[in-house]
């Protein structure tokens, strides 16, 4: 939590002292309670309450368990705060950061106010509830359940509820700044002029005078430069009468040569505002705000340049979750997020789909990260006069309580508003209607944000319907177009990005365009050698961007890319491989970095970079070349900016010495089972990293390499490693001496879609769904030649067709069948050696659709016949999804 000091300079020696505004938070020793409640049991001893420390949500655990949905409905929090009688001439009010996503505060019982919205700040005065120099009680009714007038609808996120940010105490003098600006500090300093040669620094603000007398004021502005000394200052006298506002304009602030905001040196100048009793000369409150002197502009066929230099905008968007968390993040959290970034070597935030935590922007300014800002108007909106009034609402909320903040150049509106559409039962002059509706909001919404702040450029992120927002005119209602694309894996053709790109230069040549997303799932744990769409290996997302750093790079048109995402984030409605996440993170949900995020850095980093690949992935398994070679060979990957060559060492020994090409290295590396100490070097860069390799006999029955265990994923080409450390292996056909399947074929869903592998269904039951998403159907025997002794045996099933009806994705990812593949009964024995382990196995007992089920079985290998596991159908189809062997002795 950010603590707050009072900000005096020397610069102001004439006060006599700093009686300034006082600022302190009341997040600890909260009461929470989940549920409805009435006045009545607000106090009642029957009712439970849990301790807890602000911030908080109450979907920190439900929107990752195996039941569909999470809690969104009423809770309470309360808690009693103390007002000394020091503070009765004062005005007293509470701030809440942010609530998610409608807020009823009560004081003492009475009501002090009502916010709708889940992501921008707002306070209430509270004098007239207090008592002073006594204990006041504060509560707080939340609900985050749907609302169709309250934005956004439906999204790609969860919808966590909580007070998930900090809450303050705020006690000013009488005479103050504008505290009740829709939250803001109510002071807007803006740089309308700035270049090389000279920069002007504009402050303007509100003044209340809530005292029962009139006041002669001084408002003095002075600006300071990085190293704290006086540049320029202004003052003016305003006289105040009781209960009045004035407005104050300080615009006669100018810096000759100022030293400049970029990514590479973000200086930050300091602007201080005081108010001084004229008479008194006491100082009564007082504002202040970095100041970033920095000119930027968009074009439509150059793209965007900033200080008058062109600039390749390279960056992510970011969710603010995290596991077990949800969006109750600490401060420290937040700007760890924007320090990855930085390391990564963006230079651009895309804070979407919603305004964030106060420390994201605050980190922006002082690291050097460009930003944009949106409200979280997402996929779709209601036609309804309540809809637009609290969608304007929240974008005057958003520009003016973000206002002043350097790093910040874009405010946005609206994202993929027309992805899902309303049927209105295929009524389609009707929705023509909502079409031309959402275009008209768009309108209001861009108007309104040009109207608040006409320095910065407006934005709007569409999807890839080019010719339904080309229609309705919407790609000329903003300054700068974002599209987010997923060519290459929401549609197959990873080529279409660029020709999609080049149609949307060809025709709208002077509308400058930004990718304002695009990604591709990798879970974290799931690796391939022959990566393809769908199947979430780390090695596709990587490949995926690869392709994408190519074309956006080759079209200077283009200003630049944010990639989806920063972070793996939650998503409680998908399912896949990591249910409830979705996995286009450069890093994973605990901030590891993917393989694609040392992609990034090796193409945007100025200084020497090198890192080995796959860090993560330092369990791996292989089989043995043969009975005399005794190593794997898989490949790895090295990012590196370094000039020269890359030499590659495995426990002391020259893999090999290559140039990189595109910032990679690509060497085929001999694992030898146990450790493998793997070591990097280039000019000026140093990467180690440990691999432990479980190498598996090439002959089972290997005197030189025993036999000890095997995991494998059956219908699957892919490596798991799952939360036991064990690596499971993909299957192959049954080879004499080693080990295969026998017949049947890889399951594939029946209405496939976009689904290219496996099954996209959360398997419950289990942690391991990348494992249960597979299957062998059909299959006939499984075979090992393994040495005589003792073994355990599990087998692995889960039913993937049929299954409870989900809604699906809103990027349709099972083509509209929300169940991807047709139930049909199945029956079937199971034998092991002859012996029968498992009695008609089938969908009436055992085999429930989507839920994953193990048997595990001891057997005896004797006489060199190995183990034969034979799958005998009764009825439909045999199945196998996974196999694990473990030689006891």
């Amino acid at each position: 939590m950010r603590i707050f000091y009072s900000l005096i300079l020397v610069l102001l020696p004439y006060l006599l002292s700093a009686q300034v505004r006082i600022k302190q938070s009341i997040n600890t020793n909260w009461q929470f309670h989940k549920g409805i409640l009435d006045e009545t049991q607000l106090k009642s001893p029957d009712i439970h309450w849990e301790t807890i420390t602000l911030p908080h949500s109450y979907n920190t655990h439900d929107v990752l368990d195996d039941e569909p949905d999470y809690y969104r409905g009423d809770t309470w929090y309360k808690k009693t705060i103390y007002v000394p009688t020091s503070w009765s001439d004062k005005e007293v009010y509470i701030f809440f950061e942010g609530i998610n996503q409608v807020a009823t505060v009560y004081v003492n019982g009475k009501l002090a106010g009502e916010h709708i919205g889940g992501y921008t700040a707002f306070r209430f005065r509270i004098n007239d509830f207090v008592q002073f120099n006594a204990g006041n009680d504060i509560t707080v009714k939340v609900n985050n359940s749907f609302n169709e007038d309250i934005p956004p609808l439906t999204a790609d996120f969860t919808f966590f509820g909580g007070i998930y940010r900090d809450v303050y105490l705020e006690v000013l003098n009488p005479i103050h700044f504008d505290a009740d600006n829709f939250a803001s500090s109510g002071v807007f300093v803006s740089t309308p002029k700035v270049s090389e040669e000279n920069a002007s620094v504009t402050i303007r603000g509100e003044i209340v005078n809530s005292s029962s007398a009139e006041k002669n004021i001084s408002v003095i502005s002075k600006l300071v430069d990085p190293k704290n000394t006086l540049v320029a200052q202004q003052e003016t006298k305003i006289k105040l009468k009781q209960n009045q506002k004035a407005s104050f304009v300080h615009n006669k602030i100018n810096v000759t040569k100022p030293e400049l905001w970029a990514p590479e040196r973000p200086s930050l100048y300091r602007v201080v505002t005081v108010l001084v009793d004229a008479k008194t000369s006491q100082s009564l409150d007082e504002f202040s705000a970095p100041v970033g002197f920095r000119w930027y502009s968009f074009t439509g066929d150059k793209g965007f340049f900033l200080n008058g230099k062109p600039y390749k905008i390279w960056g992510t968007s970011r969710h603010q979750d995290f596991p077990y968390k949800a969006n109750a993040l600490s401060d420290a959290m937040h700007v760890k997020d924007v320090q990855l970034l930085k390391e990564m070597g963006g230079i651009f935030l895309r804070v979407a789909h919603y305004p964030q935590d106060p420390t994201i922007l605050e980190a922006c300014d002082r690291l050097g990260i460009l930003a944009s800002v949106e409200i979280p108007v997402v996929n779709t909106i209601t036609e309804s006069a309540a809809f637009k009034k609290n969608s304007m609402h929240m974008q005057v909320e958003m520009i003016r309580q973000n206002y002043n903040h350097p790093s910040v150049i874009m405010w946005a509106y609206m994202n993929e508003v027309l992805l899902r559409v309303p049927s209105f039962k295929d009524d389609k002059p009707r929705q023509e209607i909502y079409f031309k509706n959402v275009a008209k909001l768009a309108t209001t919404l861009d108007s309104l944000t040009r109207k608040e702040d006409a320095d910065r450029v407006t934005m709007m992120a569409f999807h890839g319907n080019y010719g339904l927002y080309k229609r309705l005119g919407m790609i000329e209602t903003p300054m700068v177009v974002g599209w987010n694309l997923y060519q290459g894996w929401y549609s197959e053709n990873i080529k279409g990005f660029g020709e999609f790109l080049d149609k949307h230069f060809a025709e709208f040549p002077l509308v400058p365009t930004l990718i304002t997303e695009y990604g591709a799932d990798g879970d974290p744990r799931v690796r391939g050698f022959s990566p393809i769409r769908f199947d979430k290996t780390v090695e596709y997302e990587t490949y995926y961007h690869k392709e994408y750093i190519k074309a956006i790079e080759a079209r200077p048109f283009v200003s630049g890319g944010l990639v989806w995402n920063l972070a793996d984030f939650n998503s409680e409605t998908r399912a896949e491989s990591m249910p409830h996440i979705n996995n286009k993170g450069l890093l994973d949900s605990y901030r590891h970095p993917k393989d694609a995020y040392l992609l990034y850095q090796s193409h945007l980093l100025k200084t020497p970079f090198l890192r080995i690949g796959s860090r993560s992935w330092n369990i791996r398994s292989g089989t043995a070349v043969s009975e005399d070679s005794l190593y794997a060979r898989q490949s790895v990957e090295i990012y590196t900016n370094v000039n020269g060559t890359v030499t590659l060492r495995n426990n002391g020994k020259v893999i090999g010495v290559k140039s990189p090409s595109d910032g990679i290295v690509q060497f085929d590396v001999p694992f030898t089972d146990g450790l493998n100490q793997l070591e990097a070097n280039g000019d000026n860069a140093r990467d180690v990293v440990g691999i432990n390799f479980q190498l598996q006999p090439s002959q089972l029955n290997s005197k030189k390499l025993p036999f000890k265990e095997i995991n494998i994923s059956l219908g699957d080409n892919r490596y798991y490693v799952d939360e036991q450390q064990n690596v499971w292996v993909p299957e192959k056909p049954y080879e004499k001496g080693s080990w295969g399947y026998i017949g049947g074929e890889v399951f594939v869903p029946a209405n496939r879609g976009r689904q290219q592998y496996g099954s996209d269904k959360n398997i419950l039951g289990t942690d391991d769904d990348p494992m249960n998403e597979t299957q062998r159907t059909g299959i006939q025997q499984f075979k090992l030649d393994i040495p005589d002794g003792q073994y355990e045996v599990i087998l692995h099933f889960a039913e993937l067709a049929g299954g409870k009806k989900r809604e699906a994705l809103v990027y349709n990812l099972g083509n509209g069948d929300p169940t991807t593949g047709n139930f049909t009964n199945r029956k079937f024995d199971v034998k092991i050696n002859g012996q029968k382990v498992i009695d008609g196995l089938s969908n009436s007992n055992y085999l429930i659709p989507e839920t994953a089920y193990a048997s595990k079985v001891i057997t005896s290998v004797t006489d060199g016949n190995g183990i034969v596991i034979d799958f005998t159908a009764i009825e439909g189809a045999s199945i196998l999804n996974g196999l694990q062997v473990r030689r006891i002795y």
